[in-house]
């Protein structure tokens, strides 16, 4: 018995970036503890229960100050000594099923070494409901990746993994993002978020700091999103805009079927949130377009985004 699990241990180390995440650390754990030949938490000084449920549940756990996802990630990668044909990136609130374990075993060591990549398509459940409708499933990410292959998109938001020295295939299975708290974990995370994305607008608009110059391979879905949100959405007038995305992703791409949940859900991330990130944008363009040089746009950001730029 005990070499069959042995023998079903994939040659993967699943990195997993926390902050309070007590509610969701184990489950995310186990949810690759049979394949994963290593799991490492890299927790940001979490003030609940998060690194000892972490380490019951045979994590490692390291410490780091947290500036954004995207720095985290790329410094875990160049200091956890990863020695594993491949990595994983998972966050605390997401898990794999049963389906894609297995095919996982059955297909990652038989892959061409000219493949360095794997997307898995990710669901959200949402106050109990799995969102299907509006453009949100599947949500194709790139999620693993053959060690020493791979980056995170130097971004404060909305970041990609992208790969490089090869191809990327899509591994199907459950991979799903499923987070218990409640709505006003929600919308802070959103208020939040909308900050570091007016950010990234507004460094796009000033060229304020460095962004990755090269994404290589990324899932194709992303390129796509990317490419509408910067030729045309970032384009129109932020009302317009919001109010013109909500009704393709409810009416035209059908998320009135996802019922009350989905209604929830459509509003706040794509509307309200839309209109956030667009008068944050407003409003923190005019606190720097009248300030001659870079450095001062970025001392008033961050003064005015609390943001370790």
């Amino acid at each position: 018995m005990a070499q069959t699990k042995k023998a079903s241990v994939l040659d993967l180390t699943v990195v997993i970036l926390t902050y309070n995440e007590s509610d969701h650390i184990e489950r995310a754990i186990a949810s690759v503890r049979e394949i994963a030949k290593r799991i490492v938490v890299v927790d940001s000084f979490s003030s609940d229960d998060t690194v000892c449920l972490s380490q019951a549940a045979g994590a490692e756990v390291t410490q780091r100050k947290f500036i954004n996802q995207a720095e985290q990630m790329n410094w875990a990668l160049d200091n956890i000594n990863i020695q594993t044909e491949w990595v994983m990136r998972l966050d605390a609130d997401e898990t794999i099923g049963a389906d894609l374990r297995q095919a996982l075993r059955a297909q990652l060591d038989a892959l061409p070494k000219s493949t360095v990549g794997i997307v898995l398509q990710r669901r959200h459940v949402f106050m109990g409901r799995w969102i299907k409708h509006g453009g949100r499933y599947p949500v194709s990410l790139i999620r693993l990746w053959r060690n020493g292959c791979a980056r995170v998109e130097d971004r404060w938001m909305d970041e990609h993994v992208f790969v490089h020295g090869g191809g990327v295939t899509t591994i199907k299975g459950e991979f799903s993002d499923i987070n218990l708290r409640d709505l006003s974990y929600f919308t802070d995370k959103h208020n939040k978020y909308a900050t570091r994305e007016a950010v990234e607008i507004l460094n796009q608009r000033y060229d304020l700091f460095e962004r990755s110059a090269d994404l290589g391979s990324v899932a194709l879905r992303a390129k796509i999103v990317r490419f509408c949100k910067v030729l045309v959405y970032d384009r129109l007038p932020f009302e317009l805009a919001a109010t013109f995305y909500f009704l393709w992703r409810y009416v035209f791409r059908l998320g009135f079927l996802d019922g009350r949940p989905g209604f929830i859900y459509h509003y706040l991330q794509g509307y309200w949130y839309r209109v956030l990130v667009g008068s944050k944008v407003w409003e923190l363009d005019a606190v720097v377009r009248d300030i001659p040089d870079r450095p001062g746009r970025m001392a008033e950001l961050r003064r005015w985004t609390g943001l370790d730029l």
